[in-house]
């Protein structure tokens, strides 16, 4: 008769149930694992084996017989260490060197040392979620605790090692039994590496970030070298609004996938802020490879995704940004199957103006060709920068502000506004940034002034419609900074300040 115990897959960002069926039959020693497995999958024989051995039961080697374990449905495929835990919980019932147990009402997972601990795996929080939804007890790793513990009512069963589990089993499992809290205590006093009150000067750039982060509009700075650009990037995180609980366990869903949870912070506290390097490929931004995985602007979703010196991107890696500022999702498709991620970001994008960085510069002479710099801002498509809400450049600072002792504004008063434009926005369902045509429509109404104001920037800018559109959502969040209901023609006349004539 087999053993059937239950684990999860991770497809994608979320759990889907596995049965691991564990099954003895008369003949010569062997030990499979089927069920379409990838390498760590075939090598938990082996993980098994040992871990049970010096754990003192016997190992399958000592029992001479057939041992099939199966991994249900065969079609999907299984990836990782995960599986080890239930194969050797399914192992020991089977041979009789376990006391029976219930495994209808469990998911196992946790991959196993040689010694017989348990250590930890990643994508916990998906496996937690399925479980509280099947009305199941998660075993799992110690050190994943934690991480459980934010599915409140979640039924959790740790365990550091194998005799410890068989131990827990033998004595009842309910006093052993640990249930979810929820995310309490995640709303604590963050602190950021930078505050606008430390950047000296760049006014218009500072207005341009807290419009960004009021509206998840994104941004182009283009400056010199030393300006400021990384700096101001780096502190926008500072002014963003606080994360809402729907959206902490979004984040830390696709964090826990990834692999990136640290072990003192198994919850994601603040919005994330990515920086990937020029060199980076179309898998590393997008999501991919041999074995799926969430990509730059996944992990930037509910946040900030910065691209320094953004013309040295390859081309392919810009291009692939399209779509997903478009959307707000990410479509990673294969032969046989395809992913959706979320991808949601604000890009913040910064370049020199030319390749030597100091065309138009007043203390610096360019010695870049004409042809060098129309080749240098080709690598930027229209289409790209057609998607960009704001452009503005980041000059060079004077000596003056520089050495100024006079302290400028700080983040929690930027952020403050920002959080109540975000309230505003809210009671409508959806930030300024994703407006669609009929939602501009009617949140976007302008006078007669402001009509003519837009006519005559259209005209002279050579606006394109996607562009025409971007004034008026930028006009919109400048609005809901000042708490008008109305957009009024000084809104329009900022935010035309931010476009760019259109070639």
């Amino acid at each position: 008769m087999a053993i059937k115990l239950f684990s999860a897959a991770i497809i994608g960002l979320d759990a889907r149930s596995i049965e691991v069926e564990v099954d003895f039959s008369r003949g010569l020693y062997s030990f499979s694992i089927v069920g379409l497995g990838d390498k760590a999958v075939e090598e938990s024989k082996e993980r098994v084996s040992s871990a049970v051995k010096n754990s003192g039961a016997k190992p399958p080697q000592h029992h001479n017989k057939r041992i099939t374990v199966n991994l249900a449905p065969a079609d999907i495929k299984k990836q990782g260490p995960g599986y080890d835990l239930p194969i050797a919980i399914g192992f020991l019932l089977a041979s009789g060197q376990m006391k029976k147990i219930e495994t209808e009402d469990k998911i196992f997972i946790g991959e196993l040392s040689l010694d017989g601990s348990v250590r930890k795996v990643n994508g916990i929080l998906p496996i937690a979620i399925l479980a509280k939804e099947k009305n199941k007890i998660l075993v799992l790793p110690k050190e994943n605790q934690k991480e459980a513990e934010i599915v409140e009512g979640l039924k959790i069963l740790p365990v550091s090692n194998i005799k410890e589990l068989i131990r827990i089993f033998e004595e009842g499992q309910e006093k052993y039994l640990i249930e979810g809290k929820g995310e309490e205590n995640v709303f604590q006093d963050i602190s950021f590496d930078v505050d606008f009150c430390y950047i000296k000067g760049q006014e218009h750039a500072k207005r341009a970030l807290e419009i960004s982060a009021a509206g998840g509009h994104n941004v182009f700075m283009s400056g010199p070298p030393g300006a400021g650009k990384t700096l101001l990037a780096r502190a926008l995180p500072s002014i963003l609004s606080s994360l809402t609980k729907e959206e902490i366990l979004e984040l830390t869903k696709i964090y826990s996938v990834s692999g990136l949870l640290l072990p003192n912070e198994p919850v994601i506290k603040k919005r994330p802020f990515r920086a990937p390097h020029h060199s980076s490929s179309v898998a590393a931004i997008v999501g991919g490879g041999s074995k799926i995985k969430p990509g730059e602007i996944t992990l930037a979703h509910r946040g900030v995704l910065f691209l320094d010196e953004f013309p040295e991107f390859r081309r392919d890696v810009i291009e692939a940004l399209r779509q997903p500022m478009e959307d707000g999702i990410v479509q990673v498709s294969r032969a046989a199957e395809t992913f959706i991620f979320p991808a949601n970001f604000t890009l913040i994008a910064s370049a020199n103006p030319c390749p030597c960085g100091f065309l138009n510069d007043p203390q610096k002479e360019c010695n870049c060709s004409p042809s060098q710099i129309i080749r240098y801002r080709r690598k930027l498509s229209g289409p790209i920068m057609d998607r960009i809400d704001i452009k503005i450049d980041v000059p060079r600072i004077g000596f003056e502000k520089l050495s100024s002792k006079k302290i400028a504004e700080e983040s929690k008063d930027i952020r403050e506004r920002v959080e109540k434009a975000r309230e505003i926005q809210q009671k409508r369902g959806f930030v300024n940034s994703d407006m669609k045509i009929p939602q501009i429509k009617e949140y976007c109404e302008i006078d007669s002034e402001s009509q003519d104001l837009l006519k005559l920037a259209i005209q002279k800018l050579n606006l394109s419609p996607r562009a025409y559109h971007k004034v008026l959502k930028v006009a919109r969040t400048i609005a809901d900074l000042e708490g008008q209901e109305k957009i009024q023609k000084s809104h329009i006349a900022e935010a035309i300040s931010y476009q760019e004539k259109q070639e």
